[in-house]
């Protein structure tokens, strides 16, 4: 089998009978790891004999160790049923999982750490819901609720900490980007892959908000997890690269990039459910009502009361509309932008003549505020319903995305 990747690999393929029609290929990237390999494969070799139900097979990938790592592989590549091993010259977790991803025959991939830190239990649900067809990215998470986590304090606040950065910046739903616990359908597999930039740590991160970004469905799984007391990840390296790919995101998302072709997994037209979308609205008009009120308090001094809503209304109309074609209506990518901003936006601005009418009768600031707010509440379900109806109606969206086809 030919293994994609920046080089040639080296791979020794074992024993694993029926390996072409394994449902479950399971990835244990490695780099210096010959003192744990073994135990820890051989324990995942036991469980999966005795008490995993599903064809499986697990290929061992030794991303450019300097130890005896590849020989260790190689050598339960040849002793134990079911396992392959691979190896890349150049380093990296995310370029193992990628190498062996892009060559696996089996429809759900997967992937651990070496050092097992994850309850083996929790594999079955991982994948089951990529199996069925309910989910196309699954995770363990040990953030989630029912998750059973032994770690000391300085990883449990490091690991807290990024979620939450993560959170704030990207707006993401999944709960644990970083568990070393993961499975993907082998479709949606390689349509993601192309539009992952980094090889290393970060990959988590980058498939998961790739994923959501394109609205593909991602499943969590609670487990339970005790912290490797051996583990040799350089925290604050770490954390510096993590958050140098969090605006790396950032601005490709800007840019209108990370967008699958449409249609290829669903479309937004999957996120026009009623309530679900009234749910969504309520909290993006939350958090840009509370970006207004900021705003217009601090502009009142220097551009007086109509100056102050005229600027906050078009910086909280901005952010507003962005939330909503995302966050509200599902829509990603280029087809459709530029309309959907303008007839957003006009939307938006059609409260502005009462507002300037309140402030001119409102005795205080203070008073101003409340009316102006009062003002937008009121026109809350005829925004709705023109955002739904006419800005990101889904016939528009089939328009674009034919007009950008061809």
């Amino acid at each position: 089998m030919t293994v994609r990747s920046d080089e040639a690999p080296l791979v020794v393929e074992g024993t694993p009978a029926g390996r072409d029609v394994a449902l479950v290929e399971i990835v244990v990237p490695v780099h210096n790891e010959e003192a744990a390999l073994a135990p820890s494969i051989i324990r995942l070799h036991q469980y999966l004999s005795e008490r995993f139900p599903l064809s499986w097979v697990v290929t061992i990938v030794d991303n450019a160790s300097r130890d005896r790592t590849w020989a260790v592989a190689c050598r339960l590549a040849g002793e134990l049923g079911g396992m392959r091993a691979v190896h890349l010259a150049e380093k990296g977790r995310g370029r193992a999982l990628r190498a062996a991803w892009t060559a696996s025959a089996s429809p759900v991939v997967a992937y651990m750490d070496v050092d097992l830190s994850t309850d083996l239990d929790g594999l079955l649900p991982l994948v089951a819901p990529l199996l069925s067809g309910h989910s196309d990215v699954a995770i363990g998470s040990r953030l989630a609720r029912g998750a059973k986590v032994v770690r000391g304090p300085k990883r449990e606040l490091v690991s807290r900490g990024y979620n939450l950065i993560l959170k704030a910046a990207m707006g993401n739903g999944f709960s644990d980007a970083q568990c070393g616990f993961k499975a993907v359908r082998s479709d949606v597999a390689h349509a993601l892959l192309p539009l992952i930039e980094d090889d290393g740590w970060f990959f988590d991160t980058e498939l998961l908000v790739l994923a959501e970004h394109n609205g593909l469905r991602i499943h969590e799984v609670p487990v339970d997890w005790v912290d490797d007391a051996d583990s040799r990840v350089d925290i604050s390296s770490t954390a510096k690269e993590d958050l140098k790919g969090i605006w790396r995101l950032l601005r490709r998302f800007a840019a209108g990039d990370g967008t699958l072709p449409p249609g290829l997994f669903g479309s937004p037209a999957s996120r026009r459910d009623l309530r679900s979308q009234l749910g969504r609205f309520a909290a993006v008009g939350i958090g840009s009502t509370a970006l207004f009120a900021l705003l217009f308090l601090a502009l009142t001094g220097p551009l007086g009361a109509f100056g102050a809503d005229i600027v906050a209304l078009a910086v909280a109309a901005v952010a507003n509309v962005v939330a909503n074609r995302r966050i509200t209506f599902g829509y990603r990518g280029r087809p459709g932008r530029a309309r959907h901003f303008t007839a957003g936006l006009v939307v938006a601005a059609l409260p502005l003549p009462a507002t300037l009418l309140a402030i001119g009768v409102a005795p205080s600031v203070p008073v101003a505020l409340a009316l102006v707010i009062a003002v937008h509440a009121a026109a809350t379900v005829a925004r709705f319903l023109l955002l739904r109806r006419w800005v990101f109606r889904p016939e528009q969206q089939t328009r674009s995305n034919c007009g950008s086809a061809a």
